[in-house]
């Protein structure tokens, strides 16, 4: 999501040797896990509010945790891509916040307006929870996520919502496509960061709107043929802006899929998968992906 320069590129074989072995000469302090709390985050579109357990895992890539290493994040090229990684999380976190927050404003009812408040303070609760991580590893949570602000912020801007069940639909459609996302990570992370991407992507926020959609389709059918069509629109440009992420942040992809004999391939194969569960979220909604 840099918009801007970038002087990451792809890791060779040979260089993702030479940084597997690498020992830890400035350790990150341990910290304690984080404590799970009721909803999660945001991925590259800066949209994660939380979880259900709906439709197949994406496929998992092969790990990206140096071999030979006592504490992984003591590899300064392992530490940049969690770097890398965490500061469009944290982005995403922190203008989710204020999205939530603004879209509560258009809400049809007060109850409405509180549960989407509640979903904005747990985004801001979490853009925290990623802070003081990321700070254990002698970066800034702003030096982690200036280069990815300009990207999200212009996606935000294409995706504008033009009202409350717009909104409404681009809280769960990309929701859920960050928790496909997280979850096709899962074992390519060290423990500690694994277990701040799980408690990130904890909770009951995806089912909570997935409940209200099916609520406003019910009082009002019209609304299917405009939300089916803000949803593929939705999905589309999420995907477009993994794809930019991962050309501008070289290391991201690179140390992704960097036992992948054809990490191209195999980003294809993933992103394949986000789109047909995206089509059996919008199937379970009634409508047409």
């Amino acid at each position: 999501m840099n918009n801007g320069s970038s002087d990451s590129t792809a890791l060779s074989a040979t260089e993702r040797k030479r940084a597997g072995s690498v020992g830890p000469s400035a350790a990150a302090p341990e910290s304690p896990s984080p404590a799970p709390t009721p909803t999660g985050a945001a991925s590259v579109t800066g949209a994660h509010v939380g979880s259900a357990d709906e439709g197949p895992t994406a496929p998992a890539a092969a790990s990206t945790v140096p071999d030979g290493v006592e504490d992984p994040l003591a590899n300064p090229v392992y530490a940049r891509f969690i770097t890398d990684l965490l500061g469009v999380v944290a982005y995403g976190e922190l203008s989710g916040f204020e999205r939530l927050s603004s879209d509560a404003r258009f809400s049809p009812s007060l109850a409405d307006r509180a549960s989407l408040g509640r979903l904005a303070v747990q985004e801001f609760e979490h853009f925290e929870m990623v802070g003081r991580f990321v700070g254990e590893l002698g970066v800034t949570i702003e030096e982690a996520m200036a280069p990815f602000q300009p990207s999200i912020d212009a996606f935000h801007e294409r995706t504008r919502p033009g009202d409350w069940y717009e909104s409404l639909m681009k809280a769960y459609v990309l929701d859920a496509f960050s928790r496909d996302f997280y979850r096709s990570l899962a074992d390519t992370l060290d423990p500690r960061t694994r277990r701040l991407i799980s408690t990130i992507d904890s909770g009951e926020g995806a089912a909570h709107l997935q409940r209200r959609l099916r609520e406003a389709l019910s009082d009002d059918p019209r609304l299917a043929s405009r939300l089916a069509l803000w949803g593929r629109r939705l999905v589309g440009e999420a995907l477009t802006q993994a794809q930019r992420v991962g050309i501008e942040r070289g290391d991201l992809a690179g140390l992704l899929f960097a036992d992948e004999p054809d990490h191209t391939q195999h980003t294809t194969a993933l992103f394949s998968e986000l789109t047909r569960n995206h089509s059996r979220r919008m199937s379970a909604l009634g409508l047409t992906a």
